[in-house]
């Protein structure tokens, strides 16, 4: 069975992702490798409608990978990704956190520097938070709040 990982940036989906299974699929790094340019690029380029339908098309091949996949915060952005993850047979687990902890973790994170991140006040970012929420909450089989949680914690009561 298919498990996505979900969740705004800095929830730790790629972590634990990681932790779950050492060959477990980035599915941002499976569109970069595709589409032969950074996301950010993309999106500038084309648009986030085009990105979303090249994302909605991974989506569904992926669906029936069997494996463990971390997919970008913005998922749920996308009505077909929305009706892709609900109707498919797939377990999809919510990384849920409050926003002051997330923006914490992305403040922190000189690795992975996020253009959405880069682009929007503290403020902006919240609302984008906001709005995604009861999208995430919507098409999860499975919440699992990570506030105040080490990985290895995590991965135990997703394994549950």
């Amino acid at each position: 069975m298919t498990i996505f990982l979900i969740g705004f940036m800095g929830s730790g989906k790629s972590t634990v992702a990681n932790l779950l299974a050492t060959d477990f699929i980035d599915m941002d790094a499976v569109i970069v490798d595709n589409i032969g340019m950074p996301i950010s690029v993309y999106f500038e380029k084309y648009g986030e409608p085009a990105f979303r339908q090249v994302e909605s098309k991974f989506l569904k091949t992926l669906a029936l990978s069997g494996k463990i996949v971390s997919t970008g915060g913005g998922i749920v952005s996308s009505k077909e990704n929305r009706r892709i993850l609900s109707e498919s047979t797939s377990q999809v687990i919510y990384l849920k956190s409050n926003f002051s902890d997330l923006y914490a973790r992305i403040m922190s994170d000189k690795e992975n520097v996020r253009p959405l991140f880069l682009e929007h006040t503290k403020e902006a970012l919240e609302v984008i938070y906001e709005s995604r929420t009861t999208l995430y909450e919507m098409v999860a089989t499975k919440t699992v709040l990570v506030t105040d949680k080490r990985p290895e914690d995590i991965v135990k009561e997703i394994q549950l």
